[in-house]
């Protein structure tokens, strides 16, 4: 069993002082156990397709690179959308994008968190899953 922790710098126990608000008594998740850790997009999508069926827990950050960073982020969402167009590099929105789709079919999913420090990011990767 494997759970995939999405972030460009953090490690899982880095969240488990704000997660907390988030996930209440599932915050141990990020002390518990073993991480696989990606970093970028391309990282997620190997790990997903390589450990398709073994993973049980997905921890997504939004912000992959530095051009993701940008003062809109505590803006609008619209602002921000628009910064977002500039930046070459995917984000972790562009990785929930790739698992839904893989994962269309299935019955059952992974535990899906979104440990992002980014509101509107998180907003958009929580909204992608409702």
């Amino acid at each position: 069993m494997i759970k995939l922790f999405l972030d460009d710098v953090r490690n899982p126990s880095d969240c488990a002082s704000y997660m907390y608000q988030r996930i209440g008594a599932l915050n141990p998740i990020y002390l518990e156990g073993e991480w696989l850790i990606v970093r970028n997009y391309e990282q997620f999508c190997n790990a997903l397709d390589r450990y398709e069926q073994d993973i049980t827990v997905i921890s997504f950050d939004h912000d992959l690179a530095d051009g993701h960073y940008h003062e809109s982020m505590s803006e609008s969402s619209e602002a921000y959308e628009q910064h977002l167009k500039t930046v070459k590099e995917k984000t972790g929105l562009d990785c929930a994008k790739y698992f839904k789709e893989k994962f269309k079919n299935k019955q059952v999913w992974p535990q899906l968190l979104v440990h992002s420090m980014n509101p509107v990011g998180t907003e958009n990767i929580i909204n992608l899953f409702k």
